[in-house]
């Protein structure tokens, strides 16, 4: 079985913000991918709102109820944010770090750090509380102590942060030492249950060996999509990497 494609459409709402117009519209780009075969629609609500916006999240959610897909909301640690998520009932968040100044998501939660480890515990146990149909996956590295970490949260999956990997993959370095740790953090991940997902700056090229491994059952890619489209279309774009993944 072909793993899960979601599509980050978040850029989609950078290009409107840039001019702060109602085009293009994040809903359009819903319905095409998910026409051209995408399974999930992933978006990023930043408390910065630098892109995706609150009004933005329950229009996409009526999308993907009508195509019976998830909606996987990326969120930070933010009671504003929670607050639309509550509202919205996403049938996923996962939890990013999250800076202002960084131009994208720089890296995964650093569960390692005592008081980021307690505000996430904290963040779960609210989202438990409010949102009890909604499951967890944590934005984190391949890293053996942090993946433990995410084993006694008891969230329902990880989104491996693939960003280092894209861009040794980009620059022609090896990448051998990220498919070994991808290897093991499947292991200890699957050993206790939880989904295995993949995201962060993932491309048509740099995906073939991520497949080839038929480790991660679910890949969120968002920002080649949106460039790609540039020259090929919406749609098209979906297509083939949905080909690629099957």
């Amino acid at each position: 079985m072909s793993a899960r494609l979601g599509v980050n459409i978040d850029h989609v709402a950078t290009l409107r913000q840039a001019r702060g117009e109602a085009y293009p519209s994040v809903v359009d780009a819903a319905q095409v991918v998910l026409e051209a075969g995408a399974e999930q629609i992933t978006i990023h609500l930043r408390e910065d709102r630098r892109h995706i916006q609150d009004y933005d999240v329950p229009a996409v959610k009526l999308v993907t109820e009508r195509y019976g897909v998830p909606l996987n909301l990326e969120m930070g640690n933010n009671e504003e944010i929670l607050d639309v998520a509550i509202n919205v009932k996403p049938e996923w968040i996962c939890l990013v770090p999250e800076k202002r100044e960084e131009r994208t998501t720089e890296g995964g939660l650093n569960l390692k750090d005592k008081n980021q480890y307690e505000k996430v515990h904290q963040l779960c146990t609210k989202i438990r509380k409010y949102l009890p149909e909604t499951k967890i996956s944590l934005f984190v590295e391949a890293d053996t102590d942090i993946l433990q970490k995410c084993v006694e949260l008891n969230v329902d999956a990880v989104e491996i942060h693939t960003g280092d990997y894209a861009m040794a993959f980009n620059r022609g370095e090896a990448t051998d030492s990220f498919l070994k740790n991808y290897t093991d953090a499947y292991k200890l991940i699957k050993a206790a249950g939880m989904g295995f997902h993949a995201g962060h700056g993932i491309t048509l090229e740099n995906l073939g060996p991520l497949v080839k491994q038929n480790l991660f059952e679910e890949y969120n890619i968002g920002h080649w999509i949106i460039c790609q489209s540039v020259f090929d279309g919406l749609a098209n774009t979906v297509s083939k990497l949905k080909a690629s993944l099957n």
